[in-house]
Protein backbone atom coordinates (compact mmCIF):
# COMPACT_ATOMS: atom_id res chain seq x y z
CA UNK A 1 0.00 0.00 0.00
CA UNK A 2 1.49 3.46 -0.92
CA UNK A 3 1.28 6.33 1.64
CA UNK A 4 1.32 9.09 -0.14
CA UNK A 5 1.55 11.31 3.01
CA UNK A 6 4.88 10.19 3.41
CA UNK A 7 7.53 12.41 2.53
CA UNK A 8 5.21 14.82 0.76
CA UNK A 9 7.16 18.26 0.97
CA UNK A 10 5.10 21.64 1.81
CA UNK A 11 7.47 24.00 0.17
CA UNK A 12 6.39 22.13 -3.27
CA UNK A 13 2.73 23.35 -2.65
CA UNK A 14 1.23 26.76 -4.20
CA UNK A 15 -1.65 26.51 -1.40
CA UNK A 16 0.91 26.28 1.70
CA UNK A 17 2.54 29.19 0.02
CA UNK A 18 -0.58 31.09 -0.58
CA UNK A 19 -1.33 30.84 3.12
CA UNK A 20 1.82 31.89 4.23
CA UNK A 21 1.96 35.08 2.05
CA UNK A 22 -1.46 35.69 2.93
CA UNK A 23 0.00 35.42 6.99
CA UNK A 24 2.90 37.94 6.24
CA UNK A 25 -0.16 40.52 4.40
CA UNK A 26 -1.67 40.11 7.79
CA UNK A 27 0.90 40.72 9.66
CA UNK A 28 2.36 43.69 7.79
CA UNK A 29 -0.54 45.15 7.56
CA UNK A 30 -1.25 44.89 11.58
CA UNK A 31 2.26 46.04 12.46
CA UNK A 32 1.15 49.04 10.27
CA UNK A 33 -2.61 49.71 10.71
CA UNK A 34 -3.10 47.61 13.82
CA UNK A 35 -3.22 50.57 16.59
CA UNK A 36 -6.02 52.04 14.37
CA UNK A 37 -8.37 49.00 15.18
CA UNK A 38 -9.50 48.50 11.13
CA UNK A 39 -9.32 45.00 10.32
CA UNK A 40 -7.92 44.45 6.62
CA UNK A 41 -11.37 43.40 5.58
CA UNK A 42 -12.96 46.34 7.67
CA UNK A 43 -10.21 48.36 5.25
CA UNK A 44 -11.15 46.52 2.13
CA UNK A 45 -15.37 47.17 3.14
CA UNK A 46 -14.78 51.24 3.69
CA UNK A 47 -12.13 51.70 1.07
CA UNK A 48 -15.23 49.84 -1.42
CA UNK A 49 -18.09 51.95 0.27
CA UNK A 50 -16.06 55.37 -0.27
CA UNK A 51 -15.33 54.22 -3.50
CA UNK A 52 -18.86 53.92 -4.52
CA UNK A 53 -21.31 55.08 -1.64
CA UNK A 54 -24.77 54.11 -1.46
CA UNK A 55 -23.07 50.37 -2.72
CA UNK A 56 -25.58 47.40 -1.90
CA UNK A 57 -24.55 45.15 0.66
CA UNK A 58 -24.91 41.71 -1.51
CA UNK A 59 -22.62 43.98 -4.25
CA UNK A 60 -20.52 45.10 -1.19
CA UNK A 61 -19.50 41.67 -0.32
CA UNK A 62 -18.95 40.39 -3.77
CA UNK A 63 -16.60 43.43 -3.93
CA UNK A 64 -14.47 42.49 -1.27
CA UNK A 65 -14.67 38.39 -1.66
CA UNK A 66 -17.59 37.49 1.19
CA UNK A 67 -20.70 36.77 1.67
CA UNK A 68 -23.51 38.75 2.14
CA UNK A 69 -24.42 37.33 6.02
CA UNK A 70 -20.51 37.51 6.59
CA UNK A 71 -20.31 41.13 5.26
CA UNK A 72 -23.30 42.36 7.42
CA UNK A 73 -21.24 41.72 10.47
CA UNK A 74 -18.25 43.41 8.94
CA UNK A 75 -20.90 46.64 8.09
CA UNK A 76 -22.45 46.26 11.81
CA UNK A 77 -18.73 47.09 13.22
CA UNK A 78 -18.11 50.05 11.18
CA UNK A 79 -21.75 51.27 11.91
CA UNK A 80 -20.62 50.97 15.23
CA UNK A 81 -17.94 53.14 15.14
CA UNK A 82 -19.96 55.72 12.97
CA UNK A 83 -18.04 55.23 10.18
CA UNK A 84 -20.59 54.27 7.68
CA UNK A 85 -24.52 54.09 7.90
CA UNK A 86 -26.93 51.93 6.33
CA UNK A 87 -30.23 53.31 4.74
CA UNK A 88 -33.06 51.71 2.82
CA UNK A 89 -33.30 51.66 -0.80
CA UNK A 90 -35.63 53.98 -2.12
CA UNK A 91 -36.26 51.21 -5.15
CA UNK A 92 -36.11 48.00 -3.06
CA UNK A 93 -37.13 47.90 0.81
CA UNK A 94 -35.45 45.36 1.77
CA UNK A 95 -32.05 46.61 0.56
CA UNK A 96 -29.81 48.73 2.32
CA UNK A 97 -27.59 51.18 1.06
CA UNK A 98 -24.21 51.67 2.45
CA UNK A 99 -22.34 55.14 2.83
CA UNK A 100 -19.55 56.53 4.28
CA UNK A 101 -19.89 59.17 7.20
CA UNK A 102 -17.30 62.02 7.18
CA UNK A 103 -15.75 60.61 10.29
CA UNK A 104 -15.09 57.02 7.95
CA UNK A 105 -13.87 59.13 5.42
CA UNK A 106 -11.40 60.87 7.57
CA UNK A 107 -10.65 57.72 9.20
CA UNK A 108 -10.11 55.72 5.91
CA UNK A 109 -7.52 58.59 5.12
CA UNK A 110 -5.10 58.10 7.85
CA UNK A 111 -5.12 54.52 7.02
CA UNK A 112 -4.32 54.73 3.35
CA UNK A 113 -0.98 55.60 3.79
CA UNK A 114 -0.49 53.03 6.12
CA UNK A 115 -2.03 50.13 4.67
CA UNK A 116 0.00 51.11 1.48
CA UNK A 117 3.29 50.92 3.18
CA UNK A 118 2.54 47.69 4.61
CA UNK A 119 2.05 46.37 1.13
CA UNK A 120 5.57 48.20 -0.33
CA UNK A 121 7.10 46.07 3.04
CA UNK A 122 4.85 42.63 1.44
CA UNK A 123 6.71 43.27 -1.82
CA UNK A 124 10.13 44.94 -1.38
CA UNK A 125 11.75 41.36 -1.66
CA UNK A 126 11.06 41.44 -5.26
CA UNK A 127 12.28 43.86 -8.58
CA UNK A 128 9.43 45.80 -9.77
CA UNK A 129 9.27 43.86 -12.82
CA UNK A 130 8.90 41.03 -10.26
CA UNK A 131 6.07 42.47 -8.37
CA UNK A 132 3.81 43.49 -11.30
CA UNK A 133 4.13 39.72 -12.40
CA UNK A 134 3.37 38.49 -8.88
CA UNK A 135 0.54 40.35 -8.89
CA UNK A 136 -0.53 39.33 -13.03
CA UNK A 137 -0.44 35.82 -11.99
CA UNK A 138 -2.36 35.98 -8.80
CA UNK A 139 -4.96 38.60 -10.35
CA UNK A 140 -4.59 35.59 -12.93
CA UNK A 141 -5.67 32.72 -10.52
CA UNK A 142 -8.27 34.19 -8.91
CA UNK A 143 -10.17 35.23 -12.35
CA UNK A 144 -9.57 31.38 -13.18
CA UNK A 145 -11.54 30.12 -10.22
CA UNK A 146 -13.81 32.96 -9.71
CA UNK A 147 -16.86 30.35 -9.48
CA UNK A 148 -14.93 28.81 -6.07
CA UNK A 149 -15.15 31.95 -4.41
CA UNK A 150 -17.53 34.69 -3.72
CA UNK A 151 -16.12 37.37 -6.16
CA UNK A 152 -17.49 37.37 -9.60
CA UNK A 153 -14.76 36.79 -12.74
CA UNK A 154 -13.26 40.02 -14.15
CA UNK A 155 -14.02 38.54 -17.63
Amino acid sequence: MTEPWKNLDLTNLPGHFARRVHQLACALYTQEVGDLGLTPVQYSSLQTVCNQPGIDQKTLANSVGYDTSTIAGVIDRLEARGLVVRNVSPSDRRARLITPTDKGIEVLAGVVPRMLRSQERLLEPLAKAERKEFIRLMKVLVDANAELSNIPSRE
